[in-house]
């Protein structure tokens, strides 16, 4: 068994299959971890299990869990959260890393919200305030938000979260990432949010040509569930260095109000 500074510390890591979260799963079972592998069925999650195991030295197969929510489907999102207070009612670390690119043309989940701000925020807010309990039973339980540069450009359009009067991809991707970037202000838990960087995954065409491989910004992204990194609520990191995020996201009145339109979107009160 690896004995490294996450040697008996259980983290989950949302969005686990491919790119950045697959890569983070990997780094934090090396480093010692217990790693919920969370995917969108229970047949990826368990295949990106079976990947890190047959790809990775040291991991032995006690330290993988395999676990499945379609976050177009919030309903899928309460039934894990319940499942892993269950099985592992103290949890280290979130990490809320699953996203997605919003699609070219506006798309509505089942659960009547844009995509992309259901997957890449309000799947996560309710996975966060679902998994309270299991953060909070030690003091240095966290949460880690895998955000994006592009929270800068981003506005939450509060009468309008949807963007059903006026849209675009990449508007929407941004106010998603801008949402999760204000929310690691909730002081209900501690957590922060990361940019890991520019890196070869699904979501470099939003970006650029190329970019950094996955494992590079996994690294961002595990270093901060460490508990010798000390971190303050609500801080941003631009890979290793903690910086000012967009205005929006240092404002007290943006998270109360943002925590107001979660919690009717997703039905969830504190």
């Amino acid at each position: 068994m690896p004995s490294t500074s996450l040697s008996g510390r259980t983290v989950l890591v949302t969005g686990a299959t491919a790119g950045i979260g697959f890569e983070t799963a990997r780094r934090l079972a090396q480093q010692g971890a217990t790693v919920l592998v969370h995917g969108r069925t229970a047949e990826e999650a368990q295949a990106a299990v079976d990947a890190l195991i047959a790809t990775s030295a040291g991991i032995e197969t006690t330290q993988l869990l395999a676990l499945a929510a379609d976050f177009t489907h919030l309903d899928e999102v309460e039934a894990m959260a319940h499942r892993v207070i269950e099985t592992h009612p103290h949890l280290d670390a979130l990490v809320n890393n699953a996203g997605m690119a919003a699609p070219e043309r506006h798309t509505i989940t089942a659960d009547g919200n844009e995509v992309a701000f259901q997957v890449n925020f309000l799947a996560h807010y309710l996975l966060t305030c679902l998994l309270e309990p299991a953060l909070t039973t030690d003091p240095g339980g966290r949460v880690v938000n895998v955000s994006s540069s592009l929270h800068r450009t981003g506005t939450i359009q509060w009468s309008d979260p949807n963007r059903i009067r006026r849209y675009s991809r990449l508007a929407a991707y941004a106010q998603s990432q801008l949402a999760l970037t204000v929310f690691a202000a909730d002081p209900r838990v501690t957590a922060v949010s990361v940019h890991p960087g520019v890196c070869d995954t699904a979501l470099l065409p939003l970006y650029a040509h190329e970019g950094a491989t996955p494992a590079e910004g996994a690294a961002y992204v595990a270093r901060l569930c460490d508990p010798a990194v000390e971190i303050v609520n609500g801080a941003y990191y631009d890979r290793d260095q903690r910086v000012d995020p967009a205005p929006a996201a240092t404002e007290n009145r943006s998270l109360q109000r943002l925590n107001k339109l979660a919690a009717q979107l997703t039905g969830h009160t504190a």
